[in-house]
C-alpha cells in the first residue's frame, strides 16, 4: 500500500510517544503448488498448506560421508524414502532416475534415501543392475528418516522448494518422469 503522505510512519511513532512501533508485515508468500498440477500420474500427490520448514535430516552418501538436507539449499528436492526390499519402491526407481535426467542438476535434485540398513550393501548393486545411473546412492544413517519426516508408508516422495519448506508429498509408488510430474517438479523449482 503506498502512502501519499512519507511521513505517515514517522508521525504515527511520534503518536506512539517516541516508542518505536514494531510493525508486524505479512511473511512473504509462499508459494504453494497449484491444484491445476495434481492431475494424472501426480493425483494421489497431497499438498502442504501453507509449505512448511523440512527438518534438516542427516543421511550419508555412498562413501558414507554425512550430509544434511541443508547441503542441497536453493534447489527444490525431490527426498524419496525407499528400500531394495519394497516392491513398489523397486517399481518406481527407474521413473526417478529418468526425472532426474530430465531437470538441471544444479536447481533440482531427487534424493532417494535408502532405508535398507543391514542391506544396505545391496543398494550400489540394486543400482547397477537396473541401469539407475542419473541417481546418487544415500542411505539413512541412524535409521530414523521416517520418524524425522513423519512418514510412515515406503515410498514416500516429499517436494521441498529451494528455500526448504515441504510443497506437498506421495505416498506409494508414482510415475515421476511423465509431463505431470516434470510440470509439477517445474513448478517446485520456481518457489
Amino acid at each position: 500500500m503506498a502512502y501519499p503522505d512519507r511521513d505517515f510512519l514517522p508521525r504515527r511513532r511520534a503518536l506512539l510517544g517516541g516508542a518505536l512501533a514494531t510493525i508486524a508485515l505479512p511473511a512473504a508468500a509462499q508459494a504453494e503448488i497449484p491444484q491445476s498440477l495434481i492431475t494424472g500420474s501426480m493425483a494421489r500427490f497431497k499438498r502442504a498448506r501453507p509449505p512448511k520448514p523440512v527438518p534438516d535430516l542427516e543421511f550419508l552418501d555412498v562413501n558414507n560421508q554425512p550430509l544434511r538436507l541443508s547441503d542441497f539449499a536453493d534447489q527444490a528436492r525431490l527426498i524419496n524414502l525407499w528400500a531394495t526390499w519394497c516392491a513398489p519402491c523397486v517399481k518406481e526407481m527407474p521413473s526417478l532416475d529418468r526425472l532426474q535426467a530430465n531437470m538441471p542438476r544444479d536447481r533440482f535434485m531427487v534424493l532417494p534415501i535408502s532405508l535398507d540398513g543391514p542391506t544396505k550393501a545391496k543398494v550400489v548393486p540394486f543400482y547397477k543392475e537396473r541401469n539407475l545411473f542419473d541417481l546418487h546412492v544415500y542411505y539413512d544413517k541412524d535409521r530414523t528418516a521416517m520418524s524425522v519426516l513423519g512418514v510412515s508408508l515406503l515410498p514416500t516422495s516429499i517436494l521441498v522448494d529451494p528455500a526448504g519448506r515441504e510443497l506437498g508429498r506421495l505416498e506409494g509408488d508414482a510415475d515421476w518422469d511423465t509431463l505431470d510430474g516434470l510440470s509439477l517438479m517445474r513448478a517446485a523449482m520456481a518457489n
